[in-house]
C-alpha cells in the first residue's frame, strides 16, 4: 500500500480522478472534455491515455473513486458512534446536512449528475452509478431494519424501500440545490426527511 501511494503512476491517476471528480461535477459528464481534465489534473493528454483509453473509462474510474472516499467520509462521521439504530438514521441526516457547504460542485453527487446524463447514452456509466447508490441505500437499510425491528416491526414497507427512498430525497435535494443555486433547500429538504423518519419510527408507548 506505501508504495503504491509513493508511486508516481498511482499518484498521476489520482491526480486525474480528483480532476475529473470537480470538472464533471461542475460542467457535466457530456460537456467535460479530456482537455478539461488534463488542466484540472496538470498533466499531458499522453498521461491521460497511459491510464485510461476514453471519456467513459474515466467516468467509471470517478464513480468507484468518488464512492470511495464517500464510504471513508461516511464511515468516519459521528452518527457512527449512537448506539441507538433510530437516533443513529436521524443522526445520519444530520450529518447530510452538516456537509451541504461550499460551491456546489464541492457537496453534489458526481453518481447522481452522471446518471441522470448517461443512463441511456451509456449504460456502463449507468451500471456503475447504480452499483453505488445502491450500495449506500443497503448500508442504511441495514439501521433502518435495526430501527424497524425496535421500533416498528409492523410497519408496511421494507427496510430497503426505505433506504431507497433516503437516496431519492437526497439526490432530489442536489438538483433543487442546482436549480435554486444554494444549500438551503436541500437542507429544508432533508430536514422534511428526518421528520419523516421520525414518523415511521415511533417508539413505541411504555405499556403498549
Amino acid at each position: 500500500m506505501l508504495m503504491e501511494l509513493t508511486d508516481p503512476q498511482h499518484q498521476s491517476k489520482t491526480k486525474f480522478l480528483d480532476a475529473a471528480l470537480q470538472v464533471i461535477r461542475t460542467k457535466g459528464y457530456t460537456a467535460t472534455r479530456i482537455e478539461d481534465v488534463c488542466a484540472a489534473a496538470g498533466l499531458t493528454k499522453g498521461s491521460f491515455f497511459h491510464h485510461f483509453k476514453s471519456k467513459e473509462e474515466l467516468a467509471i474510474a470517478a464513480a468507484d473513486h468518488f464512492a470511495a472516499m464517500a464510504d471513508r467520509m461516511f464511515a468516519s462521521g459521528p452518527y457512527q458512534r449512537v448506539a441507538d439504530p433510530r437516533e443513529r438514521l436521524l443522526s445520519y441526516v444530520d450529518f447530510r446536512i452538516a456537509i451541504l457547504r461550499g460551491a456546489l460542485p464541492d457537496f453534489t453527487c458526481l453518481l447522481g449528475m452522471m446518471v441522470q446524463e448517461a443512463y441511456d447514452t451509456h449504460p456502463a456509466i449507468r451500471a456503475a452509478c447504480d452499483k453505488h447508490l445502491s450500495a449506500h441505500a443497503s448500508t442504511l437499510a441495514r439501521d433502518i431494519a435495526e430501527a424497524r425491528a425496535r421500533y416498528a416491526p409492523d410497519a408496511p414497507w421494507t427496510p430497503e424501500s426505505l433506504g431507497l427512498f433516503m437516496q431519492t430525497v437526497i439526490q432530489g435535494a442536489f438538483i433543487l440545490a442546482k436549480a435554486k443555486q444554494g444549500p438551503d433547500v436541500a437542507a429544508e429538504s432533508l430536514r422534511h426527511l428526518r421528520r419523516y423518519l421520525e414518523t415511521q419510527l415511533t417508539p413505541r408507548r411504555k405499556g403498549a
